[in-house]
């Protein structure tokens, strides 16, 4: 983690402190709230590809699963390109 050393002045010191102390958290936690939600509206959050397959699949109807091979993570060769199946 890297330490970032913000100058304020000393009204909005006094400002942040205060909203900080109606949360109940320091006036870094609450500065740190503040910054990860404006970076959070700022863009897309770079969500990892399991998150991704997970919120897809979610839209497969079960008959479609029930259908899918079990072994087509280790023979995707054989079911994408017609390769013969490693393990017969």
């Amino acid at each position: 983690m890297t330490t970032l050393v913000i100058e304020l002045p000393d009204e909005q010191q006094a400002a942040l402190v205060a909203k900080a102390r109606t949360q109940g958290i320091s006036a870094e936690q609450y500065a740190r709230q503040v910054l990860e939600h404006d970076l959070e509206a700022a863009g897309p959050r770079r969500r990892h590809i399991s998150e991704v397959i997970a919120e897809n699949m979610r839209d497969v109807p079960p008959e479609i699963l029930a259908a899918m091979p079990a072994d087509g993570a280790s023979e995707h060769d054989h079911y994408i390109y017609g390769l013969p199946k490693r393990n017969p």
